[in-house]
């Protein structure tokens, strides 16, 4: 299923959730175990696909609640995009300023409903040292930092590279 275009979210297990909803639902996740200490990961990912010789692209940011060894849950939504294919760069740029525009406009509402000590906050990108991302490290990383949140890059970015990817 692919989530609508007003930006709500998806749950694999409730289906199409409203951002208050989702932000409840995470709640609710952490008051369960309360004693527990979790990761709040917001992470994009894209894929590129040419449909009838045009270029279209999926991406996916997803929000995900990690109770430290003991589970998760995560929320995801998609947004399709259509043009010319864009190069690298571009799609690592705007994957990482989707989840940044992501965190500012959702971790506001989550810090009303669940406490900061209770939580770590990463932002996850989809860039690494050993492939074509690695000359953006520093650039991307800076630009999440810049904004006040911490950055993750692969083999630690699981939330864009594996949860985001997942649905894209």
């Amino acid at each position: 299923m692919i989530a609508k275009p007003n930006g709500h979210f998806y749950s694999p297990t409730k289906g199409l959730m409203t951002n208050s909803d989702m932000i409840s639902e995470i709640s609710s996740f952490v008051d369960e175990d309360p004693g527990k200490f979790y990761r709040l990961v917001i992470g994009t990912d894209s894929q590129t696909r040419k449909t009838n010789g045009e270029s279209e692209v999926d991406f996916v940011t997803a929000i995900i609640v990690h109770r430290i060894g003991r589970g998760a849950r995560y929320f995801w939504r998609k947004e399709k995009r259509n043009g010319h294919p864009p190069v690298l760069r571009d799609k690592i740029y705007t994957e990482t300023l989707m989840s940044l525009e992501t965190a500012q406009k959702l971790v506001p509402e989550i810090r009303k409903a669940i406490s900061p000590a209770k939580y770590d906050l990463e932002i996850h990108i989809d860039v690494g040292p050993l492939g074509p991302t690695r000359e953006m490290i520093r650039e991307v990383v800076g630009m999440v930092n810049g904004n006040g949140f911490v950055a993750k890059t692969k083999p630690d970015s699981w939330g864009a590279s594996s949860v985001a990817d997942k649905h894209t």
